[in-house]
């Protein structure tokens, strides 16, 4: 099933893809999905981000193998800098180099806190492209991410939550620049599962309806510019397009 949030002329609306037409729904969250009678063509409709998240947390230090030597650790990002595909990634000229992260981005169903191996499957809505842009020269400056992690459109999200992936553990991941392949390669080389993942940081907060992990960057970075565009695509789940300013 492929969830949506698309611009309306009479504003966002919570969707379901039911072949070639998005149907409104009330709440993507509710345990069965209440349909409004409103539809919309999928050919033309503006796709937004695809939830909206009160907590977004990407993990630190899990780009491969050798990070299993370290204890996971999650940073934060802040809500706002959260956009949908076709949003602009925004760069402030002070802040030095920048790259995108194409990352598989996990999205909450339900309140979820100190979660068993068990039953991290059932807090998890599905899944979506995350673009965890980093102004990278910024991090030796500030170890808790703050100046590097939060410009404005340094989160998109999109296109959509596809739910039917039945196991994320070996998904290829693309990154391109202006159509030129920049990075490949695959979830599998993610040194913490998403389980793994789910259960360290419910064991410290409470995740919600709408929230988002990004999961992290298996070597799937690049480096971009203003007037660049960068396209991540992940296996089972979609193309997330932005364009650099």
């Amino acid at each position: 099933m492929r969830l949506a949030r698309i611009d309306t002329p009479t504003g966002p609306r919570p969707v379901v893809q039911d072949g070639e037409t998005w149907a409104v729904v009330v709440d993507h969250h509710a345990p069965v999905l209440e349909r409004t009678g409103e539809t919309h063509p999928v050919d033309g409709a503006r796709l937004l981000a695809p939830c909206e998240p009160r907590v977004v947390l990407g993990m630190a230090h899990n780009s491969g193998p050798a990070d299993r030597l370290v204890p996971p650790q999650a940073f934060t990002k802040s809500a706002r800098t959260v956009i949908g595909p076709g949003e602009p990634v925004r760069l402030d000229p002070a802040a030095g180099k920048v790259v995108v992260e194409g990352e598989l981005a996990i999205v909450i169903g339900r309140t979820a806190r100190h979660l068993t191996p068990e039953q991290v499957p059932g807090v998890i809505l599905g899944w979506t492209v995350g673009n965890d842009v980093t102004a990278y020269e910024q991090s030796a400056l500030d170890d808790k991410f703050t100046q590097s992690k939060n410009g404005d459109g340094f989160t998109p999200l999109g296109p959509w939550i596809e739910t039917s992936i039945a196991s994320p553990g070996d998904l290829a991941i693309d990154v391109q620049v202006d159509g030129a392949t920049q990075a490949e390669a695959s979830t599998s080389g993610l040194a913490w599962d998403v389980v793994e993942q789910l259960v360290y940081l419910t064991s410290h907060l409470t995740l919600g309806p709408g929230d988002v992990v990004l999961t992290g960057s298996p070597s799937t970075s690049a480096h971009v510019v203003p007037g660049q565009t960068s396209s991540i695509t992940i296996e089972g789940v979609g193309t997330l397009t932005n364009p650099i300013v």
